[in-house]
């Protein structure tokens, strides 16, 4: 089974997450949101107090509050970041968002391992499959680990409402067929670990997400033609 720690950085108060299989002493880091000289002292001393090491970044998508720890990251462990292709242009696109808010543009000079839907990725003990996600962002991956019952789902899914599709590259039609078609009917027992906000099960979402309404069912009918 996977353990899975989360913490909340930067001031979009996005979810970094580690998982592991237990006992194992490495782990996999999903989406390095880490801001500050602080919050990433308080992320490596939560490594280093657990004595565990990251073999692999997983990023969800490339939006500046989940990768601003990644190069920074990558550098210091020399693991991979394994995440969807994305446009380079958008590079310039979020260092002008930046530049407007104040804030430090991300440093991009990682590097990527490209996925592609139905990918699986082998670390710290456990098989994360890629689901691609397009929708809020056109690079969206999710996350699934079958064994354990778990799903990253960056900003595709939340807790009781979807991801936005305001942004550059959000497209609503796509994102709702990416959760209709891909995520919703997964066993319902599958935990999902959103990039904000709180973990939720696919079931509940199913069946009562009020931004999926048009499609909720009730759980007790969703398999009943099997």
């Amino acid at each position: 089974m996977a353990d899975v720690q989360v913490f909340t950085f930067n001031l979009f108060r996005e979810h970094t997450m580690t998982a592991r299989e237990t006992g194992s002493p490495t782990c996999v880091v999903v989406d390095p949101g880490f801001y500050s000289p602080e919050e990433e002292n308080t992320f490596l001393s939560s490594l280093e107090a657990s004595g565990t090491a990251p073999e692999a970044i997983l990023v969800t998508h490339c939006h500046i509050d989940h990768i601003w720890g990644a190069a920074s990251l990558q550098r210091r462990y020399g693991i991979p970041i394994y995440m969807a292709a994305y446009d380079a242009g958008m590079e310039v696109v979020f260092g002008r968002m930046c530049d407007r808010l104040g804030l430090r543009v991300p440093d991009f000079s990682f590097s990527v391992t490209p996925v592609k839907d139905g990918d699986i990725i082998a670390a710290a003990g456990l098989r994360f499959k890629a689901i691609t996600t397009p929708g809020h962002s056109p690079e969206g991956v999710c996350y699934l680990e079958e064994g354990s019952r778990i799903m990253f789902t960056g900003d595709t899914l939340f807790a009781g409402t979807i991801g936005r599709t305001d942004l550059v590259g959000g497209e609503y039609d796509d994102l709702i067929r990416s959760i209709m078609e891909k995520l919703i009917w997964l066993d319902p027992d599958i935990t999902i670990y959103p990039g904000h906000g709180g973990t939720s099960t696919i079931g509940v979402e199913r069946t009562s997400n009020p931004f999926l309404e048009p499609f909720n069912e009730p759980e007790e009918s969703t398999f009943e033609s099997e």
